[in-house]
């Protein structure tokens, strides 16, 4: 019998024997969603002492969950139904009668197979950057001694997508920044009469650290996360398979193209970046402390030495370097399914600008005695 589901209650037939209840209709999950709520009143108003006919069409695993809790989660004292019934709500009844397992505590021994597991885990990531770059250099060097296999377009293509498409933001951020760190130096220097030490705060501040870190946090949100979406999106649709199953390279044609083009953006964008900083830093001097842009264009040179703005582009160069090896590492690690895509291109954007921060660091240690006035 076909149709919606049904539970059809009648008295006992003689005194002293139990009720009995019809059920009729389609019990899969389908039928049911839409009358769930129902059907369970229908069940508990029925009661799991009475006797039972099932006469459905279809019985699934959820029809059968509902049958099973109605009963009491016990057979019932009479059951009429066929074989094939009785099989699907038994195997309900054997998977409701598996237990939890019992939580277990934490133990001194757990934490130590998680900072084992972090381990590995980290020495797994550096060993495959290794591997990466290690690749890399063997593509570069086929490459000098097969200039016409250089994949010029998509290194042109790369280095305007995460080039030029990347300036407006970089402004617009470098801009405020310039604004709000000036703004906020003014409060103070202007409490000691130092206005014009603000052109050595913001000088040293922005040329030497500020703008390089400031791009790199935003090219690794911007285009560190779209490397690893890309080629995990390729690995996902099974693309990088066809490349390889083709014989063709897919770190020279894919990841190649993606360092060097971020490798030599990057220089140019930092360079871009604390150029706008320094005019928002000059035009929030000037509203805050009345000092005029030509005092501050002049001034500029003579307190910070050029080779700041020397270690800001190798910094660029570096950190572009890192965070396109972290996004195709990651965007290579990809599995075949979209959880994996979304955890890769989170831990890609974490991991580069952690990466970024501790490479500014040993930047900083190297450099402390260079171009910095005595």
């Amino acid at each position: 019998m076909t149709g919606d589901p049904r539970v059809i209650a009648s008295s006992a037939a003689r005194p002293g024997a139990a009720p009995v209840v019809r059920v009729e209709g389609d019990w899969t999950l389908r039928s049911l969603a839409s009358r769930a709520a129902e059907i369970r009143k229908e069940l508990a108003l029925a009661g799991g002492d009475a006797d039972w006919q099932l006469a459905v069409s279809r019985l699934d695993s959820f029809g059968a969950t509902l049958l099973w809790h109605a009963w009491g989660e016990r057979w019932p004292r009479e059951l009429e139904a066929d074989d094939a019934l009785k099989a699907t709500i038994e195997r309900v009844a054997d998977a409701a009668a598996v237990p939890l397992p019992e939580p277990r505590s934490y133990t001194l021994i757990d934490a130590v197979v998680a900072l084992g597991r972090v381990q590995l885990g980290l020495f797994d990531h550096v060993v495959g950057l290794v591997r990466l770059l290690g690749q890399l250099v063997l593509d570069f060097v086929y490459l000098i001694r097969h200039p016409r296999d250089w994949p010029l377009f998509e290194i042109s293509a790369n280095v305007f997508k995460v080039g030029a498409k990347a300036t407006p933001v970089a402004a617009l951020v470098g801009f405020l920044i310039g604004v709000v760190l000036s703004y906020l130096s003014a409060l103070q220097l202007r409490a000691f009469g130092a206005d014009i030490y603000i052109v050595n705060i913001l000088g040293l501040g922005i040329v030497r650290e500020l703008g390089p870190v400031l791009v790199s946090v935003l090219v690794a949100g911007r285009s560190g996360s779209a490397m690893t979406a890309q080629l995990g999106v390729m690995r996902v649709t099974e693309e990088l398979d066809a490349l390889t199953a083709m014989g063709i390279s897919r770190t020279r044609r894919l990841v190649l193209p993606k360092v060097v083009a971020l490798t030599l953006a990057m220089p140019l964008l930092v360079l871009w970046t604390s150029g706008v900083a320094l005019l928002g830093g000059m035009v929030s001097a000037w509203m805050q402390l009345d000092l005029s842009f030509g005092f501050f264009l002049d001034t500029l040179p003579r307190v910070v030495p050029i080779a700041n703005l020397y270690i800001a582009l190798a910094k660029g160069a570096a950190f572009g370097l890192l965070i396109a090896l972290v996004a195709c590492h990651f965007g290579l690690r990809v599995r075949p399914n979209t959880e994996s895509l979304s955890a890769n291109t989170t831990a890609s954007v974490v991991s580069a600008i952690t990466a970024v921060i501790l490479v500014d660091a040993v930047f900083a240690i190297a450099t402390r005695s260079i171009g910095v006035p005595g």
